[in-house]
């Protein structure tokens, strides 16, 4: 492919320096931004000259010359004039152009270098807001799992919109405490969950209040045993906004894991439940036997019993008459949390359930024996 100049190319010494100082200063690629640049002036060029023909647009990355370039496909014979020119005119110009070659003619418009330079300012405009999106975006991404603090915008029954600083909060029904109400201009804190890039690609968090690792987080902070590495927590269930269950565990023997998480007179996890507006927080020791923590999970009911199906994950929990609506708990909450919390199934019985289903499995057993003799 040939390329005829037939005037000198639109220069712009300055846009390299800018570009240049870009690339030093927020790491922009001076390379990428002249391609976007470039891709840009096609369409400028189109939509300003009421243009059908095919053109190219190419930079000079140290001049910052702007060329551009005329592209008609050489036929034998041509429909589209705009796109396409015969072998014979094509040949007037280079001999050696054969059909099926694109014929390149430089041409500079009239007024294309303001029309450049406004495009060029505009494209820069755009990838710099581009690349700080993507710095923020990547900065946020590395924080889910984290708790965040912001100022209220908007609240409504479906959606609240936090102010972070850099980019927004959104906190959706499913992430809200139900027994929560938010105003504008309160400040709350959230977990970061995610990081998502909107429909014109600016970031926004997507916070949670409701999500059991925002009670881990809050007891992190709260307890130093805890971020130290000291004191683990082993597993968290949640009814948000009501009451959470926290199985926390000590490699060390001189340590004493929910004594440390409550602290003195309950300074210590009061300071959690003060955030979550009174949600009620069990602290209860981790422990390898299943029987021993699931009786621990169901707490502050007393057990008699705890029968393990190992392979079932099964665990029948026999409690006194009168602790069974404590282990149950309201609308089944104390069994259901526990259940969540040490990953088995639970079924509780009182004591006088469980005599009496034991009662009724060895009578069934003696008839079933009484039928065999029979038989005989």
């Amino acid at each position: 492919m040939k390329k005829q100049s037939k005037e000198p190319a639109i220069d712009n010494k300055e846009l390299i320096l800018a570009l240049e100082e870009l690339e030093k200063e927020r790491g922009i690629k001076k390379a990428y931004l002249l391609e976007s640049i470039e891709t840009a002036l096609v369409t400028a060029y189109k939509r300003n000259f009421d243009s059908l023909e095919n053109v190219k647009v190419l930079m000079d990355e140290k001049t910052g010359a702007t060329h551009i370039y005329s592209l008609k496909e050489i036929k034998e014979t041509v429909e589209n004039k705009e796109t396409e020119i015969t072998i014979e005119e094509a040949q007037k110009i280079n001999p050696d152009l054969k059909e099926g070659d694109v014929l390149e003619t430089e041409i500079v418009p009239r007024n294309f270098g303001r029309i450049a330079a406004q495009t060029a300012k505009q494209v820069i405009i755009q990838k710099i807001r581009e690349a700080e999106r993507e710095i923020i975006y990547s900065e946020f991404n590395d924080r889910k799992g984290e708790i965040v603090s912001g100022i209220i915008q908007k609240a409504d029954r479906s959606i609240v919109v936090m102010d972070l600083g850099k980019l927004e909060g959104i906190m959706l029904t499913k992430e809200q405490i139900p027994t929560e109400k938010y105003e504008v201009n309160d400040k709350i804190k959230g977990l970061v969950l995610d990081v998502e890039k909107g429909a014109k690609g600016a970031p926004h968090v997507i916070v949670s209040r409701s999500h059991p690792d925002f009670v881990r987080k809050l007891l992190e902070f709260e307890i130093p045993e805890i971020y130290e590495g000291v004191i683990e927590i082993k597993s968290v269930s949640r009814d948000a906004g009501d009451r959470s269950k926290v199985a926390v565990y000590s490699p060390d023997p001189n340590i004493d894991p929910v004594g440390s998480c409550v602290g003195q007179r309950g300074v210590r996890i009061q300071n959690v439940i003060n955030e979550l507006n009174g949600e009620k927080i069990d602290v209860i020791e981790w422990n390898e036997d299943p029987s021993i923590y699931i009786a621990s999970a169901l707490l502050p009911a007393q057990i008699l019993a705890v029968d393990i199906k190992e392979e079932e994950r099964f665990a029948q929990v026999i409690v006194p008459d009168n602790q069974l609506s404590l282990a149950i708990g309201k609308s089944g909450q104390n069994a259901r949390l526990a259940a969540r919390l040490t990953n088995w199934k639970i079924d509780i019985k009182s004591e006088t359930q469980f005599r009496e289903r034991l009662m009724k499995a060895q009578n069934e057993e003696i008839n079933i024996e009484e039928d065999e003799t029979q038989a005989e």
